[in-house]
C-alpha cells in the first residue's frame, strides 16, 4: 500500500492531537474496537478515542453490541 502526502499530513496531524483536541471533537461519544490476545485467546478491546481502556468482550459483534448499549459510535481504525 502507498501512501500519498495527504495521508502522511493527516496521520502527524492526528498523531499530535492533544486529550483536550479529542473531548473537543466528542472523545465521549466515540469508541473503537482493538483485537487482542489476553490469556492466550483472542477478545476485543473496547477503547475510548483517547485510548482509555473501556471493556473487553469475547467477539467483535459483541463489542459493537456494548458500544451501542451505551449510546456510543464506533469508527474503524486501520
Amino acid at each position: 500500500m502507498t501512501h500519498n502526502s495527504n495521508d502522511t499530513t493527516a496521520r502527524a496531524t492526528l498523531k499530535a492531537l492533544s486529550i483536550q483536541d479529542f473531548r473537543d471533537f466528542g472523545v465521549e461519544q466515540v469508541a473503537y474496537i482493538r483485537p487482542v490476545t489476553l490469556m492466550n485467546k483472542q477478545v476485543y478491546a473496547i477503547h475510548a478515542a483517547d485510548g482509555t481502556p473501556i471493556s473487553v468482550t469475547e467477539s467483535e459483534v459483541q463489542a459493537l453490541q456494548a458500544i451501542a448499549h451505551h449510546d456510543l459510535d464506533a469508527v474503524r481504525v486501520h
